[in-house]
C-alpha cells in the first residue's frame, strides 16, 4: 500500500508540473478523452476524488442517472474555476492522498497515469508510464465489475479477450490466445479504453483486435 501511495503521489505530482508548463492554448487543446480539453481533464482530477457523498448523488440524479454522463460534465463545468484553483487543487491531492468515493487506492493511481496520458499524448509531450504501475493498473480495470467499470473505460475484459497481451517493457501478461505486445503505455490506454496508434500494437493478436479498436 505504502509503494502505491508513494507511486500515485509521484505521478500526481508529475502530471501537475507538466499542467503547470502549458501555455494557454495548450490548456485548452482536445484531449483523448471524447468531449473535454486539456482543462476539463484537469478540473475532474481535481475535484472528482474531492466529491462528497452528497454531492455526488444529487450530481448523479441531475444528469438522469447517468454516471457517465454527471462525470463528463461535472469536469467541463468545474473547468470554469479556473487555472489557479485547478492546479492548487490537484495539489492537495497529492498531498492528501485523495480517492474518489467507493474507489480502491489504485482509482487515484490509474487518474493520475491514465489520464496524464490523455493530457500528453495529444500535446506531443514526454512523460513515460513506469513499467512498475501496469500491473496494479490491469488488475484495477480488469478487475472491476459493471457497472462501476463504466468510469474506467467500460468493459477492459471484454475489450481483450480470445488474446495474450505481453508487455516488451516489463514482465507482465494476461489472457490465452494470440500474442498482442506493446509497452506498458500503450496496454494502457488500451485496457481503459483508449485507442493506441496501430503501428504500437504488435503481434498475430492484433488482428482480433483490430474490429474493436479502429
Amino acid at each position: 500500500m505504502t509503494d502505491l501511495a508513494s507511486l500515485t503521489r509521484v505521478q500526481r505530482e508529475g502530471l501537475v508540473d507538466t499542467l503547470t508548463s502549458l501555455s494557454p492554448e495548450q490548456w485548452l487543446a482536445p484531449s483523448l478523452c471524447r468531449e473535454w480539453r486539456v482543462v476539463d481533464v484537469a478540473a475532474h482530477l481535481a475535484w472528482a476524488p474531492v466529491l462528497g457523498v452528497a454531492a455526488g448523488a444529487a450530481a448523479v440524479v441531475r444528469h438522469g442517472f447517468s454516471m457517465n454522463r454527471m462525470i463528463a460534465r461535472s469536469a467541463i463545468g468545474w473547468s470554469a474555476r479556473g487555472r489557479d484553483a485547478i492546479l492548487d487543487q490537484l495539489r492537495d491531492n497529492a498531498r492528501t492522498g485523495a480517492t474518489p468515493i467507493g474507489m480502491p487506492p489504485a482509482a487515484g493511481l490509474a487518474d493520475a497515469v491514465v489520464h496524464g496520458l490523455d493530457v500528453r499524448r495529444p500535446l506531443g509531450l514526454p512523460g513515460e508510464v513506469p513499467v512498475e504501475a501496469l500491473a496494479p493498473l490491469a488488475d484495477f480495470t480488469l478487475g472491476t465489475p459493471w457497472p462501476m467499470n463504466v468510469v474506467v473505460g467500460g468493459s477492459a475484459r471484454r475489450r481483450v479477450a480470445g488474446v495474450r497481451l505481453v508487455a516488451t517493457d516489463t514482465d507482465w501478461t494476461h489472457g490465452t490466445g494470440p500474442e498482442v505486445r506493446a509497452g506498458a503505455e500503450d496496454l494502457l490506454l488500451l485496457l481503459y479504453g483508449r485507442t493506441p496508434r496501430p503501428e504500437d500494437l504488435d503481434g498475430v493478436g492484433v488482428e482480433v483486435l483490430s474490429p474493436r479498436l479502429w
